[in-house]
């Protein structure tokens, strides 16, 4: 039969579905190296700020302790020494150190200060060294002066001589020997009228401001007494100014007068020692 030799045809067989995957890249990679430099600007751009912020931030002392901090020398040296109770373990440049090698030192300077630098009036190993000698020479002169007379030459031992942050200060004490004033006035005895004609002609020719504050004892006035030891200290400060005007001083010098009474004690540990009773003459940088 016809139809019996008719065979089917095969089916087609399923083509496979291939999918392709293109990627397409522009150029090569850069790696990270650009990362790390940037982040070391950041750090040093972080660090800049934060030394101008410290620059403003603190005091000069502070400043100058966190030099001596930085300061290239071993930590075990820094112990014990100059400063070391201090801010960051070395509050101070000037004092005393106990470094093993003092080569890069000039006298008690420590590295971190040039041997022959000057600044302001706190800085500076010249300026202190002169700040030293004129104290030293002043104290010297009016000691010179005292002892070509008799009367005086116990006086010497009344007159204090020292450098201070404002400049010279020269202290007349008090003591249980003698008074600068009578008793509970601002009236100079004799004997104090000629120490400070002693004193006028020593700090005569100095170009320096002055500035005089006096003080008290802290003993008590008597019940129903008006005055106090403001008035009195304060008193005996224009007393002496006067006193020093009349010996020489131009008035034009004279740049403060004060009073404190008895808040700044001499002996601290007995407010009622005479040596508290004191007046302090201050030549001003």
């Amino acid at each position: 039969m016809a139809s019996a030799a008719v065979t089917e045809e095969a089916p087609e067989p399923v083509r496979p579905i291939i999918v392709k995957k293109i990627t397409v890249q522009a150029a090569g990679h850069h790696g990270g190296a650009w990362k790390v430099a940037y982040a070391d600007f950041v750090t040093a751009m972080m660090a800049f700020f934060l030394m101008l912020w410290l620059l403003g931030a603190t005091t000069e002392a502070q400043r100058k302790g966190l030099a001596d901090h930085f300061s290239p020398t071993l930590v075990q040296y820094r112990e014990q020494s100059a400063g070391s109770n201090g801010l960051l373990k070395g509050s101070s440049i000037t004092g005393v150190d106990n470094y093993p090698n003092a080569a890069g030192q000039t006298g008690t300077q420590t590295i971190t200060i040039p041997k022959d630098t000057t600044g302001g009036p706190r800085e500076g190993a010249a300026m202190d060294r002169n700040a030293t000698e004129r104290a030293k020479a002043i104290k010297e002169e009016i000691e010179t002066k005292l002892q070509q007379s008799r009367k005086l030459a116990r006086l010497a031992r009344q007159v204090r001589v020292m450098r201070s942050p404002e400049g010279i200060r020269i202290d007349l004490v008090d003591d249980a020997d003698f008074s600068m004033f009578a008793l509970g006035t601002t009236m100079l005895l004799p004997e104090a009228r000629e120490l400070l004609g002693v004193i006028a002609s020593t700090v005569g020719n100095d170009p320096s401001a002055i500035s005089v504050r006096g003080h008290t004892d802290a003993l008590p006035w008597k019940p129903g007494v008006a005055s106090n030891n403001w008035s009195l200290s304060s008193g005996r400060a224009e007393a002496t100014r006067q006193e020093l005007m009349r010996s020489g001083i131009s008035e034009s010098r004279f740049n403060r007068i004060e009073g404190v009474a008895d808040r700044e004690p001499l002996i601290k540990d007995d407010p009622a020692d005479p040596r508290n009773r004191r007046m302090s003459i201050l030549l001003m940088k």
